[in-house]
C-alpha cells in the first residue's frame, strides 16, 4: 500500500504570529510502512498520542503487550484540552519536536486529529497518522520495567469493583489516602474503600523524619497491612503518596503502587467517590521484622559516606527548584539556611517545594521515563550509581525516588533528613552559586 499524500499548509511563524492553517485530510499510513520509512534511515520523529499509562506498558484493551515503539515521545491528545498555546508550544519544545520533520502519530482515531490539528496550527507540515491498533505493530515495544508500580485510574477502578483485571494482587490490598493533617477532604470525597493516613503519624518531629521502627509497625499494623499486601496509595498531590510509598517499602511491604496521577487522574476518568470514612477493623501482624529493607532510607553519616565515593559510582540528587539549589532560598519558610549539600547534583523538581513539573505531565501522570532519565543523565545521574535523593524534608525526593524505581533503578534510596537536618549543623559541608552539570564535584 502506498502512502496517501496530501498537501499540508505550512503557517507563516514570524515575530512570534502564528496563523491558523486550512483544514486538511490527515496523511495515513500503516506501521509496516512506518517501519520501511525507519530502514532509510531518514530523519523523522514519533508521537505516541495515547495515554500515558499505556506508553508506560499497560496494555490497552484486547491487546496482550503494552508500552510504545522505541523512540517515540508520550503527548496524550487529551492534554490539549488543559492547554493554552503558549503551554503546548513549550511541551512541543520539550519534548525537542521539530515542525520541518515528518511526523508520524499513532492513537484513536478522533484523538490523532485533534493532535494533527493543533500541530498544524504550530506549522507542523508533514503529518501522518497511523490508521491501525498497536496490535499490528510487529517490533519490540518499549516499557518501563515496574510499570505495574504505576496503575491507572481504570484499572483501580476496576479491581475495586471485582473484575480481577490484569496485574491484579495476589493476597489481598488496601487502597490508602495519605495527606498532611486532619482527613478534611478526605471525609468530603476519597476513593471508595480507601483507608486515610495522617502524614503527622509517620513522620516526626523536629526533621519530620520517619517515626522510630516500633510506631512505624503499629501504624502499618493498624491499616490491615502484611507484608504481601498490595498497597496502592494516592494524594490530592501524589508527594506525601509517595513519601509512604518510600517507608512501606523499607518497612519491606512488597508489592507498594502508587496511583498514576493520583486524585486528579480519578476524579478526570469521572470515577465514584464516597464520603464516609473507611476503618481496618482487624489489626494484623507484619509477618516480618521492619525494616525488611533498610536501605531505602539513609542518614547523613550515610550521605557523607557516599560522597565520598567517586562522582561516576554515586550521586546524592537534590530534588528542589534551582533557586533551592543555587541558594537563593530555602523554599520553606521554617527553613533558614540556603543552599545545598556539597557535591549534590540537580535533579530537578518544580516551581516551588509543593510541586514537581519536572517530573510531571500535564495531567499530573508521570512524566516519560526517557524524559526523567535523560534530565538526570545531564547530571550525571545514571541508574548504576548509587543514588540517594534528598529535597527539604523528604517529600518530593520521595516522588522522585518511586519514578526512579519505576524506571526500574535498583540501589535507590531517600536521604530522610534532607536539606532541613544537613543544614542545621554548620559543620556539614554545603554550596551555594549557580553551577552547570559538568563542574559538580
Amino acid at each position: 500500500m502506498l502512502i496517501k499524500t496530501t498537501a499540508m499548509a505550512a503557517l507563516l511563524l514570524t515575530s512570534g504570529t502564528s496563523f491558523a492553517a486550512p483544514a486538511t485530510s490527515p496523511t495515513t499510513a500503516t506501521f509496516q510502512q512506518l517501519a520501511q520509512q525507519q530502514a532509510k534511515k531518514t530523519p523523522l520523529q514519533i508521537i505516541d498520542c495515547r495515554n500515558s499509562n499505556f506508553f508506560n506498558g499497560w496494555p490497552e484493551a484486547k491487546q496482550q503487550q503494552g508500552g510504545h515503539i522505541a523512540g517515540a515521545v508520550n503527548i496524550d491528545a487529551s492534554w490539549l484540552k488543559t492547554l493554552d498555546t503558549s503551554a503546548f508550544q513549550t511541551l512541543l519544545h520539550e519534548k525537542h519536536l521539530k515542525p520541518n520533520l515528518p511526523t508520524y502519530l499513532y492513537c484513536s482515531a478522533d484523538k490523532a486529529q485533534q493532535l494533527t490539528s493543533a500541530l498544524q496550527d504550530q506549522g507542523y507540515q508533514s503529518l501522518t497518522t497511523i490508521d491501525q491498533s498497536l496490535s499490528h505493530y510487529h517490533g519490540q515495544l518499549s516499557a518501563l520495567p515496574n510499570f505495574q508500580q504505576l496503575v491507572p485510574a481504570s484499572w483501580l477502578d476496576a479491581l475495586i469493583n471485582g473484575k480481577h483485571p490484569r496485574y491484579a494482587p495476589k493476597n489481598g490490598y488496601k487502597v490508602v489516602e495519605v495527606e498532611w493533617g486532619p482527613p478534611t477532604k478526605y471525609l468530603l470525597d476519597h476513593i471508595p474503600g480507601s483507608l486515610y493516613v495522617n502524614t503527622n503519624t509517620i513522620e516526626s518531629k523536629p526533621w519530620w523524619n520517619k517515626v522510630s521502627n516500633t510506631t512505624l509497625t503499629k501504624v502499618i499494623a493498624d491499616l490491615g497491612i502484611r507484608y504481601d499486601t498490595t498497597v496502592i496509595l494516592y494524594a490530592r498531590n501524589n508527594m506525601s503518596a509517595a513519601r509512604f510509598a518510600n517507608f512501606l517499602m523499607y518497612a519491606g511491604v512488597k508489592d507498594v503502587r502508587l496511583l498514576n496521577g493520583g486524585w486528579t487522574a480519578w476524579t478526570d476518568a469521572g470515577y465514584p467517590t464516597e464520603n464516609l470514612p473507611n476503618y481496618n477493623k482487624k489489626p494484623v501482624a507484619f509477618g516480618k521484622t521492619i525494616p525488611v529493607n533498610p536501605q531505602y532510607i539513609i542518614d547523613t553519616a550515610q550521605v557523607k559516606s557516599l560522597l565520598k565515593k567517586p562522582v561516576n559510582q554515586q550521586s546524592v540528587v537534590s530534588i528542589r527548584t534551582w533557586p533551592e539549589y543555587i541558594g537563593k532560598t530555602s523554599g520553606y519558610d521554617y527553613i533558614k539556611p540556603k543552599g545545598r549539600i556539597e557535591g549534590a547534583k540537580w535533579g530537578h523538581a518544580g516551581s516551588d517545594s509543593y510541586h514537581m513539573q519536572d517530573f510531571l505531565n500535564p495531567d499530573q501522570t508521570m512524566k516519560s521515563g526517557n524524559e526523567i532519565a535523560a534530565q538526570w543523565a545531564q547530571w550525571n545521574i545514571k541508574p548504576h550509581q548509587d543514588v540517594t535523593f534528598f529535597c527539604g524534608t523528604g517529600w518530593r525526593a520521595s516522588e522522585a525516588f518511586f519514578f526512579a524505581h519505576v524506571l526500574g533503578w535498583k540501589n535507590i534510596s531517600v536521604y530522610d533528613g534532607g536539606w532541613y537536618q544537613w543544614s542545621a549543623n554548620k559543620n556539614n559541608p554545603t554550596a551555594d552559586g549557580t553551577i552547570t552539570p559538568a563542574n559538580v564535584h
